[in-house]
């Protein structure tokens, strides 16, 4: 069963923290102790887990993340390494970065999060240099990815993705010209 990122991100944290506070307890003897005894608890999870020590220590900076943010990292409609940048920045930077982010449409790329992460902790980032790093450098466009699977039983059998593609951009452009139609229609009976 595959875990979202959230998930992964706040049972790691938890797992650390309930392993910091086993270690903090008073031991009777040193064979109690056992071979672990004095390793780091991102180290042990990595262990247990396969995944580095450095992953393990991302994926709990996300659970920094303001809700809306940890939403759209489970969503993919923000990418995990950008995320772990912007987890670096206060609650409210981060309010004020998701509602750029919803009006302009936008996701920030690695750099502009780095830069974001960077401004922060000169002290140096208000709403305007948001705007700035997010509208003045290249972005990257929210962008919808539909798997084949699940769109191939809409279409006959031997469809190639290029025909599914263009039958949908042409369901598209009708369904818009229809909601076109029905809001000028709406609009002539007011």
């Amino acid at each position: 069963e595959t875990l979202l990122p959230s998930e992964k991100a706040w049972a790691y944290r938890m797992k650390m923290e309930a392993m910091k506070r086993q270690v903090g307890r008073p031991k009777i003897n040193c064979a109690q102790v056992g071979p672990n005894f004095g390793k780091r608890t991102r180290d042990l999870i990595a262990e247990e887990t396969g995944e580095s020590k450095n992953q393990i220590s991302r994926y709990i900076r996300l659970t920094e993340l303001i809700p809306p943010f940890l939403e759209m990292v489970d969503g993919g409609r923000l990418a995990f390494n950008p995320a772990v940048e912007l987890s670096y920045l206060s609650p409210e930077n981060q309010t004020i970065l998701f509602s750029i982010m919803e009006r302009d449409e936008l996701s920030p790329s690695l750099a502009q999060a780095q830069n974001l992460h960077k401004l922060s902790s000169l002290g140096k980032l208000d709403e305007s240099a948001i705007e700035a790093i997010l509208l003045t450098e290249p972005v990257l466009k929210k962008k919808v990815t539909l798997k084949v699977e699940r769109i191939a039983p809409y279409f006959p059998r031997g469809t190639n993705p290029e025909e599914m593609e263009a039958v949908i951009l042409r369901l598209l452009a009708s369904w818009q010209r229809s909601r076109e139609q029905k809001r000028a229609h709406e609009s002539s009976e007011r």
